[in-house]
């Protein structure tokens, strides 16, 4: 049978702050609820969710305060990605190394120029610490989605194991079988390897469980083992180039870590637009990250024999490279490498064909509109079920679900407006339609634009790389999609989300009052950039002619 290759149930080192989280999310004395606690329907449940990721968490604990009777499956850590080996960890991860970069690495001009003067000499990043602060974070976080707070103040039921169709209205979970009116697959994904000669050899190695402590293990992380990390890697190549590689890679970097991003298309963040992408990869390339995007193969790792004095083996890779149409071979000497090449759903194992249930392999569960899968009783949430890999998207289309599967809703996948960020330096966060999907369904559009080299607040601070994008529809201001990049542009998508959710036109924004001096004031100034372009020679003929009757 195949499975899907999970890790993150692998947390390392067993300090307090892990001990807090395994208890919280895993705990280790657990026991599932028993049929005697029951009437004579004793395992007979309103739904059934198999997954406690984000998608999975707002399944159940909507369900259940709803009045739902509600069991919940979990086979590795409650709190799934985001909160284990995603969102939480990576971004007390990258904070630490935005600290890092203010006061030692590549900003002490920007200090000078604002009196301040620091021996960057004299501070040391403790990268030991670093992780050590990530992990009392994501400790402290994690009481949020734990086990106990599930079934005490919740009302769920939780059961930790293995769950698996036996049926098309039953799911067996450590040999118990729980009949269900409706079901929801909130399962995941995990991240994939690419094909490398060695490579699957060395990770295995590295998350081996039975390997001797006294022999090193190489360094080949995922999302899902990097912040696993006690010591720091001298050198580290960072293969894919994509939302994860870059935050990281950057990260890393600023740490003190020397960094190599590895890809084979040339670009970075390739789903944005090219030039915006373009001002995250030329801010990393000044942090000291070097890029090779035009790898044609990625032909063998293997280890030197050789035990850095951080205590991780050294490792060689070779690539092959295509510039100018020539292809030249390239060996790369580190010790850590980080692969952040795509996900793999988590929808092998279950049983999925005895419930009726398609799916693809790579794709994930076969839903409709309303997340049905072709077994209408049951339900698909989250990164197993959508193209949007994100927390909050799994979170909305949680909601829908619930709403669909309890209360004969009508929400639809297709109506969620699901903006994203990427946490790198600058952030860059996007919503609606890019420029490649209206010109690809040929709708006529026209591009409006706030540069922050413009913005007040931007110029106070020395912080002035980024813009505002609109794409409005070529006749109206109506707004069909945005990309903001700049300090806190996560932050700033949402005012534009919703602007799209409510139909405000983007003239209309125009007349919003922002606090001075704001960043977020670029918004309102790129409406004051729309209306601008409505004052044509006939408009400007009239509204002067107003003028000066009144004079």
């Amino acid at each position: 049978e195949e499975k899907d290759i999970h890790v993150a149930s692998q947390v390392w080192p067993l300090d307090e702050y892990n001990t807090m989280l395994l208890d919280n999310t895993h705990p280790p004395n657990w026991i599932d609820p028993i049929a005697t606690q029951h009437t004579k329907n004793a395992y007979l449940y309103d739904m059934v969710v198999i997954g406690a990721g984000a998608g999975g968490l707002v399944s159940a604990a909507s369900a259940a305060g709803l009045g739902a009777r509600v069991a919940l499956i979990e086979a590795h850590l409650m709190g799934g990605d985001c909160l284990n080996v995603g969102c939480v960890p990576s971004k007390a991860l990258i904070h630490a190394a935005n600290l890092a970069h203010t006061v030692v690495r590549g900003n002490t001009e920007h200090l000078a120029d604002s009196g301040i003067t620091i021996d960057p000499a004299a501070i040391k990043v403790d990268f030991g610490k670093v992780m050590e602060r990530m992990r009392r974070i994501r400790a402290q976080i994690s009481h949020h989605d734990s086990a106990q707070r599930f079934t005490k103040e919740l009302g769920v039921e939780v059961f930790f194991g293995k769950g698996r169709f036996t049926s098309d209205r039953t799911v067996s979970v450590n040999d118990t079988t729980l009949t269900f009116k409706r079901a929801v697959v909130a399962t995941g994904g995990y991240p994939s390897l690419i094909p490398m000669e060695g490579l699957q050899e060395l990770f295995d190695k590295s998350i081996a469980v039975d390997q001797q402590e006294r022999e090193p293990r190489p360094v080949i992380v995922t999302n899902e083992t990097i912040f696993n990390l006690t010591s720091q890697p001298k050198k580290m190549v960072v293969i894919g180039a994509g939302v994860i590689g870059m935050e990281l890679a950057q990260a890393m970097q600023r740490l003190g870590t020397k960094v190599i991003v590895t890809g084979r298309s040339g670009n970075v963040l390739r789903k944005e637009d090219e030039d915006l992408a373009q001002l995250v990869k030329d801010q990393m390339i000044k942090d000291g990250v070097e890029f090779r995007l035009h790898v044609s193969q990625f032909q063998s790792i293997k280890l030197t024999g050789k035990i850095l004095g951080n205590g991780h083996p050294e490792m060689t890779m070779n690539i092959a490279e295509t510039n100018d149409g020539s292809i030249s071979e390239t060996e790369i000497t580190c010790d850590a490498v980080l692969v952040a090449t795509g996900r793999k759903p988590n929808v092998t194992g279950l049983n999925l064909e005895t419930a009726g249930i398609d799916y693809d392999a790579k794709k994930g569960l076969i839903v409709n509109d309303k997340l049905q899968t072709t077994n209408p009783r049951v339900y698909g949430v989250g990164d197993c079920a959508s193209e949007f890999k994100f927390t909050h998207a799994a979170d909305f289309t949680a909601r829908a679900v619930i709403r669909n599967a309890l209360f004969f809703g009508r929400e639809k996948m297709s109506a969620l407006l699901i903006p994203y960020a990427t946490y790198t330096s600058p952030e860059i966060a996007s919503v609606g339609l890019y420029e490649s999907d209206l010109k690809e369904r040929g709708i006529a559009y026209r591009i409006i634009e706030k540069n922050l080299e413009d913005n007040d607040r931007a110029i106070c601070e020395g912080n002035t790389v980024g813009m505002v994008r609109f794409r409005v529809d070529a006749k109206t201001d109506k707004i069909l999609g945005a990309s903001i990049v700049g300090a806190n542009a996560g932050n700033m998508i949402g005012e534009v989300a919703l602007a799209m959710q409510s139909g405000t036109g983007l003239g209309k924004l125009a007349s919003v009052i922002h606090p001075y001096p704001t960043i977020s004031e670029a918004i309102r100034q790129a409406g004051d950039v729309y209306n601008k372009t409505r004052l044509t020679p006939t408009v400007r003929s009239i509204l002067r002619g107003m003028v000066k009757l009144q004079r």
